[in-house]
C-alpha cells in the first residue's frame, strides 16, 4: 500500500495489534469502495484522453531530464535560461537554497526512481551506471542535513528499491549488486556526526568531507534548526537500517523524533517552527503545517505505515487533533502561537502547506482535504501557479514559484481516494500551465513573479523527482506501470520505499520508552477506516457539494472570518473590529480599542489580532509605495514568448501598467552607454534600444535614444554577473528635473538577464521582445488577448487610513517597519544595487500596488452582511448614551501600553523568512 491506500474506508474493524498486511488489505478494499461511489456520479475521462495526457507528461519529463543531461550533468542542477549547470561556488550565492547542492549530481540521483515509474527502464539502468561511475560523496562542501537526506539518501534508497525489483523480474539490472545501497550507507555514515548534540537533534548543516566542528568543516556553530529539519529523517534512516542491518541510523532518527515529541507544548500539543538543538527551547513559537514543520507531521504518520510502530500513530493523531482544533479554519490553514493557539500568528499562508490535503487522505479525513485543495486550486487559477505565500484574502505575499510539486501530490492522492474525475481536470490544468508559462527551450524555469510571468534561472531537482511522478501516476492505469505502486510508500521527496521493510531487521522496540504513554489511548483515534456511506452520504456528488461554495472564494467571496462574523451577528454579539475598517475619528472604535487592552480574554485576543492586522497593513502600505516589477518577454524565434525576464521599472517614461505593452526588435545603441547623441540612429529607429548602465543619469539615456527614434529602452547593468536571482530589483530614478518629456517605456535588466538577450542577438540577429507589466500568453496570438483586470480601491483606502493612524497614534516605530518590510522578503537589499548616478529604491518583487486591483471585493453575499452590520452600527451609535462625538478621546498610546510584548513578537515574525 502506498499513501493512496490511506483514503476513505469501508468500516472494517482493524485489530489493535493487527499485522500491517491486514491494515494494507483493509485500506485497499476501502479505496475500491470509495472509487466506485465517485464513478457512479461523474463522467469519467476517457481512456484515450488519459493516455494522451500521460504521454504529454512523458514528453515534458524528457524535455526537462534531457536538457539537464545535455547541458548540466554532472552539475547538481540545470539553469534553464542560460542552458548550463549550476555548480556550487561558481554562481552567486543564493543563501540557504544552495545548501541542497553538494557537487553530487543532485538532479540525476533525485530522478532515479522517477525513471522507473515512467517506464524508462533502459534510461534508469544507464543513470545508475552514471551515478556509480561519476558521483563523489566525499566533497569539501557544507550541505543541509535535511535536504541531503530527503533528496540524495532518499534518491539512492529509492533507486536501490526499484533496482532490486527490476533485477527480480529478470530483464533489467541483472548486473546490479546493491551498489546504490552501499553508496547510501556511505552517505548515512557521513551524516551521523550531525547528531552529536546533547538533545539528539541534528545540526542543520554538515561538511561531507570533514563533518562537524573541525576548523576545516566551516560549520557546527549553529544553535537552531527547524522542526521539519530534525523530524524528517525516520523513513530514510530506518529504511537504511532495515536494508543493511546497521541499526544505528534508525536509532538516531528515533531519538530526534522522541525529543521533539517531548518538547511539544503540552497544553496545545503543537510544536514550534525552530528549536534550539542544545537546550530544546523553542526559538520560533508559531505553529502551522507549512514551511518549517510540514514533513515532521508527514513522517510521524508514514513512520507508522512503514514501520508499524503504534507510538508514531498515536503521536500523529495527538498532533492532528490540535491542528484541526486550532490551525484549521476551513478552507484555510493559519499559523497560531503554540502558547496561545486561539490567536493567529500571521495572516498569510505559504505554498508548502499544499501537501496537507494529501496527508489528510492518508489519515482518511477527506472533507477538509477537499476544502483546502479547492481553495488552493482557486488561487492557482487566478495566478497560474501557487505563489510562495499568499494572504488570507488571496493576495500575493511572496510572488515566486519554484515549480513546487505539493499541490500535484495532493491532487493525485485525492483522485486515488475518491476516483472523482474532477481531479483529472485539475491535473490537466497543471500540465497546461507548466507548458504555457514555465517551459523554455532548455527545460522548465521557475517563476520569479507569478504576477508578471517572469522567470528565474532555476530548475530544482524536486521538479523531476516529484512533479512528473505524481502527474504521470494521476493519469496512469494500473497496467501502465511495470510494478505495483501500492507495495511502496512515498517519502516527502516522493522516493519509493517498499512496505516489506516493516518486517525486515526489526531491531527497535515497538514501545516508545521516552513517552509517558505506555498503552494506546483508543479514545484519541479510531482503529477503523471511515465508512464511505457516512463520508459520502449516499450522494455521488458529495465532493462537488463541498467544493461548490469555494468556487469563487478567491475572486469575490468574503475574506477570512466572515463566517464567524455572520454567526456572531446572528447571535446578537458585535463583530470584532478589523484593522481595515478602523477610523481614528470614530469614538466607538476608540472605545473598542480601550476594551481590547483591559477587558476579557476574548477582547484581549481581538486586540492582538487587531494589532497584527495593523502592522501588516502598515507594512503593505510601505511596500505599495514602490513600483512593481515589469517583464521583458522574448517573442521571436525560437523563444516564442517562452522566456520572460524580470525587469526593474523606471519612475519616468511610459507607464506599462496603464498603457498597452511595447513590442519591437532590439538594437544596441552607439555609444553603448547612451550618454550622448547616438551615432547610429538608423539602427535604433522604431526599435527598442539596448544601453548600458553607468556614466550618466538614466533619464539622459532615455532622452538620447528617444531622440534617435527608439520606441523603448532596456538598460543593462554594467556590473558583470549581477542577477535578479540574488538581488532585489530597484526603480530607475529620474534626474531631479521634469521628466514629462520622456514618452517611451524604460526597463532595467541585471547583467545575467541582459546577457540572455545579447546572446540571442549574436545567435539569431533578429530578436523581438515585448515590454509589459505582465507576460502575455505563449501563443501566436498572444498580443491580441486581453488581460483581465478588476478595480477595487478599498485596500488603497485602508492604506491611506493606515497612514493617518500611524501619524496620529505613533502605533509602530517607523524605522522598525522599514526594516521588517525588507527582511520579510526572501532576498535582502545590497548596497551594490544602488546606482551611482541617481538615488533609487528597491522594488519589492512581491509587493505590487496593482495587487490592489486583485484584492477580494466584499460583494455578492457579503454586501448584504455589510449593510446589516452598518445599519446595526448606526442604530447602536444613535442610541448609545456612552458615545459622545464631541468628547475628547483618551490618547491611544495609553490604551496600547500593555501590548508592547506582543507587538515585538509580531514584528519578529514579520521578519521571518520562508
Amino acid at each position: 500500500m502506498s499513501e493512496a491506500g490511506g483514503g476513505p474506508g469501508c468500516g472494517f474493524p482493524v485489530p489493535q495489534r493487527a499485522p500491517w498486511s491486514l491494515v494494507a488489505a483493509t485500506a485497499a478494499l476501502c479505496l475500491v469502495s470509495a472509487t466506485s461511489v465517485w464513478t457512479a456520479g461523474a463522467a469519467p475521462m476517457s481512456r484515450e484522453e488519459k493516455q494522451k495526457l500521460g504521454n504529454q507528461v512523458l514528453e515534458m519529463f524528457d524535455h526537462a531530464y534531457g536538457n539537464y543531461m545535455e547541458h548540466a550533468y554532472p552539475a547538481d542542477e540545470l539553469m534553464p535560461l542560460t542552458c548550463r549547470g549550476r555548480v556550487r561556488g561558481q554562481e552567486p550565492s543564493r543563501g540557504d537554497v544552495d545548501d541542497a547542492l553538494g557537487k553530487f549530481s543532485l538532479t540525476l540521483i533525485d530522478s532515479l526512481d522517477t525513471l522507473v515509474v515512467l517506464n524508462k527502464t533502459k534510461e534508469f539502468e544507464d543513470a545508475v551506471r552514471k551515478v556509480l561511475r561519476d558521483v563523489n560523496l566525499d566533497n569539501d562542501v557544507v550541505v543541509s542535513v535535511f535536504e541531503t537526506n530527503i533528496r540524495v539518501l532518499g534518491g539512492l534508497l529509492g533507486g536501490h528499491s526499484l533496482a532490486i525489483m527490476l533485477k527480480e523480474k529478470g530483464e533489467y539490472m541483472q548486473w546490479y549488486n546493491d551498489e546504490l545501497l552501499q553508496m547510501a550507507k556511505q552517505l548515512g555514515y557521513k551524516l551521523l556526526p550531525a547528531f552529536n548534540t546533547t538533545s539528539g537533534l541534528p545540526y542543520p548543516r554538515i561538511n561531507l568531507k570533514f563533518g562537524i566542528r573541525k576548523p576545516e568543516a566551516r560549520t557546527g556553530t549553529e544553535t537552531d534548526t527547524c522542526t521539519a529539519c530534525a523530524g524528517t529523517l525516520i523513513l530514510e534512516f530506518a529504511a537504511l537500517s532495515r536494508f543493511t542491518g546497521a541499526t544505528i541510523f534508525e536509532e538516531y532518527a528515533r531519538k530526534a523524533l522522541d525529543f521533539l515529541w517531548e518538547k511539544r507544548q503540552r497544553s496545545s500539543n503543537l510544536v514550534g517552527v525552530t528549536i534550539n538543538i542544545h537546550t530544546g527551547d523553542w526559538v520560533r513559537k508559531d505553529s502551522g503545517v507549512g514551511a518549517g514543520i510540514d514533513s515532521y507531521y508527514e513522517y510521524l504518520l508514514k513512520a507508522y505505515v512503514l514501520l508499524g510502530d503504534d507510538s508514531f500513530l498515536e503521536r500523529f493523531n495527538t498532533h492532528y487533533d490540535a491542528i484541526m482544533r486550532y490551525i484549521s479554519q476551513p478552507p484555510l490553514l493559519l499559523d497560531v502561537h503554540i502558547h496561545k493557539p486561539m490567536l493567529n500568528a500571521r495572516t498569510w499562508m505559504d505554498a508548502l502547506l499544499a501537501f496537507f490535503p494529501g496527508l489528510q487522505v492518508l489519515k482518511g479525513d477527506i472533507r477538509p482535504a477537499i476544502e483546502t485543495h479547492e481553495m488552493l486550486y482557486q488561487v492557482i487559477k487566478k495566478h497560474n501557479f501557487l505563489p510562495e505565500a499568499f494572504t488570507t484574502d488571496f493576495r500575493v505575499h511572496w510572488a515566486q514559484h519554484p515549480l513546487r510539486p505539493e499541490f500535484a501530490e495532493s491532487t493525485y492522492f485525492l483522485y486515488k481516494a475518491t476516483g472523482d474525475p474532477y481531479y483529472l481536470e485539475v491535473g490537466k490544468t497543471l500540465i497546461e500551465n507548466l507548458n504555457k508559462y514555465a517551459r523554455v527551450p532548455c527545460g522548465f524555469a521557475a517563476m520569479k513573479d507569478v504576477r508578471t510571468g517572469s522567470h528565474e534561472d532555476r530548475m530544482d531537482s524536486f521538479f523531476l523527482a516529484e512533479m512528473f511522478k505524481y502527474l504521470y501516476l494521476l493519469f496512469a492505469d494500473k497496467e501502465d506501470i511495470i510494478f505495483d505502486i501500492e507495495d511502496y510508500i512515498f517519502t516527502t521527496e516522493a522516493h519509493l520505499l517498499p512496505l516489506w521493510l516493516s518486517t525486515t531487521n526489526q531491531s527497535m522496540s515497538k514501545k516508545n520508552t521516552t513517552s509517558e504513554y505506555t498503552e494506546l489511548d483508543d479514545s484519541n483515534f479510531d482503529w477503523t477506516c471511515p465508512n464511505t456511506q457516512i463520508l459520502f452520504p449516499n450522494d455521488p456528488l458529495y465532493a462537488q457539494s463541498i467544493r461548490e461554495p469555494l468556487k469563487n472564494v478567491v475572486d469575490k467571496s468574503c475574506p477570512r472570518g466572515i463566517i464567524r462574523v455572520e454567526e456572531s451577528f446572528r447571535s446578537g454579539a458585535k463583530p470584532p473590529l478589523r484593522a481595515r475598517d478602523f477610523m481614528a475619528t470614530n469614538p466607538e472604535h476608540l472605545e473598542i480599542l480601550k476594551k481590547m487592552g483591559a477587558a476579557s480574554s476574548i477582547d484581549a485576543e481581538d486586540g492582538l489580532r487587531f494589532m497584527q492586522e495593523m502592522i501588516e497593513l502598515s507594512s503593505q502600505q510601505q511596500k505599495e509605495q514602490q513600483l512593481p516589477p515589469r517583464a521583458v518577454q522574448i517573442v521571436s524565434h525560437p523563444f516564442f514568448g517562452r522566456v520572460v525576464l524580470t525587469a526593474g521599472p523606471a519612475q519616468f517614461g511610459l507607464d506599462l501598467s496603464k498603457h498597452k505593452e511595447t513590442r519591437g526588435f532590439v538594437a544596441s545603441s552607439k555609444p553603448y552607454n547612451g550618454c550622448s547623441e547616438l551615432t547610429n540612429p538608423e539602427a535604433v529607429m522604431g526599435k527598442i534600444a539596448l544601453i548600458q548602465r553607468g556614466q550618466c543619469m538614466f533619464a539622459e539615456k532615455a532622452r538620447n535614444i528617444q531622440n534617435a527614434g527608439a520606441i523603448g529602452g532596456i538598460v543593462i547593468d554594467d556590473n558583470e554577473g549581477s542577477s535578479s536571482d540574488t538581488a532585489p530589483l530597484f526603480q530607475m530614478a529620474g534626474d531631479g528635473k521634469d521628466t514629462d518629456d520622456i514618452k517611451i517605456p524604460m526597463l532595467f535588466l541585471f547583467s545575467k538577464e541582459g546577457s540572455i538577450i545579447l546572446d540571442a542577438i549574436r545567435e539569431y540577429e533578429e530578436v523581438e521582445v515585448l515590454l509589459s507589466d505582465k507576460a502575455k500568453d505563449r501563443d501566436p496570438e498572444m498580443e491580441n488577448e486581453e488581460q483581465p483586470s478588476s478595480e477595487n480601491d478599498s485596500q488603497n483606502q485602508s492604506a491611506e487610513q493606515m497612514t493617518s493612524i500611524s501619524q496620529e497614534v505613533d502605533l509602530i516605530d517607523q524605522e522598525s517597519l522599514e526594516e521588517s518590510s525588507l527582511n520579510s522578503h526572501p532576498e535582502s537589499l545590497s548596497p551594490a544595487d544602488i546606482d551611482n548616478a541617481a538615488s533609487v529604491s528597491p522594488s519589492e518583487q512581491n509587493s505590487n500596488p496593482a495587487e490592489n486591483h486583485e484584492t477580494t471585493s466584499l460583494d455578492g453575499e457579503c454586501t448584504d452582511l455589510d449593510n446589516q452590520l452598518q445599519e446595526q452600527s448606526e442604530t447602536e451609535e444613535d442610541s448609545s448614551p456612552n458615545v459622545s462625538w464631541g468628547k475628547k478621546v483618551q490618547p491611544i498610546d495609553s490604551i496600547l501600553a500593555d501590548w508592547n510584548e506582543d507587538i515585538e513578537a509580531f514584528e519578529m515574525m514579520e521578519k521571518d523568512e520562508l
